[in-house]
C-alpha cells in the first residue's frame, strides 16, 4: 500500500500566493536595499512562519552582514614558517 503525505504537498493556489507573496516581499527587500537573496529571505520568512521574532531575525541579520567574512586556514601569514 502506498501511503502519501500531506505535509509537503501544496495546493496549486496555495503554492502560487506563497510564490507571489515571496515575490512581493524580495522586491520591498530590494527597495530597502537589504542585500538579502531570494533565498535568505524565503528562509527568514519561514522562520517567521514557524514563531520566531521578526525583531530578532533581523537583530542577527545585521550583526551578521557587520562581521567580516572568516579568513581562509590557508592564507599567507599562516603559511610562513618562522
Amino acid at each position: 500500500m502506498l501511503v502519501t503525505s500531506s505535509c509537503c504537498v501544496m495546493d496549486p493556489e496555495a503554492a502560487r500566493t506563497a510564490r507571489e507573496s515571496l515575490d512581493l516581499a524580495f522586491h520591498m527587500s530590494n527597495i530597502l536595499d537589504t542585500g538579502l537573496d531570494r533565498h535568505t529571505l524565503s528562509v527568514l520568512v519561514a522562520l517567521c512562519d514557524l514563531g520566531l521574532n521578526p525583531e530578532a531575525l533581523a537583530a542577527v541579520v545585521k550583526e551578521l552582514q557587520r562581521e567580516p567574512p572568516p579568513s581562509t586556514p590557508f592564507s599567507s601569514s599562516s603559511s610562513q614558517v618562522p
